[in-house]
C-alpha cells in the first residue's frame, strides 16, 4: 500500500513560515552539496500532494522543474480552477477524496510538502503515514504553525534521529497504527 510521506522543515518552535509566508529562515542550514536525504527520500515517491502557496513560492524561487520533473504527478491542492500543466494537477476536490483515490493506485510512495492546511486536513482524516521533519536550529516566535489543534491524537514509533554539521536535526517517525498494518 502507497504512504503518505511528510518531508518538511520547521523552526525549533513548530513554524513552517515566518508571517508573510517568508521562508528565508531555511537559508539558516543552507550547505553546498548538503540535501538532507532530499533527493534519496524522493527517489521513493512518485506523487506530490501541495499546496497552492507553498507551490507557489517554489515556483517563484527555484522554478516548476523542482516538483514537476516529468516522471511524478503533481497535485496542487487550490480553490481556484486552472488548467493542468504538464504533469501538474490544480486540484479543487475534497483532499480525502483524492487521497483515497491515489492510494488504490500502484504506484511509489505519496509525498505532502506543505502548507499547513494540506498538512492538517491529511492528519484530521489520519493520512499521514510518516513523519521526515526538519528542525531549524531558530526561535521564530511567530508564523504559521506546523501542527494546528482540532486533529485526532495519533501515536508516532520513532524510526531514527539525524543531526547536521549545521545544526538541523531531522527526525523520522512513522504512525503507529499505519505500521501495525503493514
Amino acid at each position: 500500500m502507497r504512504k503518505i510521506c511528510l518531508f518538511i522543515a520547521t523552526s525549533l518552535d513548530g513554524y513552517i513560515a515566518k508571517p508573510n509566508d517568508d521562508l528565508s529562515f531555511l537559508k539558516l542550514v543552507e550547505k553546498d552539496g548538503e540535501d538532507y536525504g532530499y533527493a534519496e527520500f524522493t527517489d521513493t515517491i512518485d506523487t506530490l500532494i501541495i499546496g497552492r502557496k507553498t507551490y507557489d513560492y517554489v515556483l517563484n524561487e527555484i522554478g516548476s522543474s523542482h516538483y514537476d520533473n516529468g516522471k511524478r504527478d503533481v497535485y496542487v491542492i487550490t480553490r481556484a480552477e486552472r488548467p493542468q500543466v504538464g504533469r501538474t494537477i490544480f486540484y479543487t476536490g475534497s483532499i480525502a477524496e483524492l487521497v483515497k483515490q491515489l492510494k488504490s493506485k500502484n504506484g511509489k510512495n505519496i509525498y505532502c510538502d506543505g502548507g499547513a492546511e494540506v498538512i492538517n486536513e491529511l492528519l484530521k482524516h489520519e493520512f499521514i503515514d510518516e513523519f521526515i521533519i526538519s528542525i531549524i536550529p531558530v526561535l521564530l516566535g511567530n508564523g504559521t504553525r506546523l501542527f494546528k489543534d482540532g486533529r485526532p491524537e495519533q501515536k508516532l514509533s520513532f524510526i531514527e534521529a539525524k543531526t547536521f554539521e549545521t545544526g538541523l536535526t531531522q527526525l523520522h517517525y512513522e504512525q503507529q497504527n499505519k505500521q501495525q498494518q503493514t
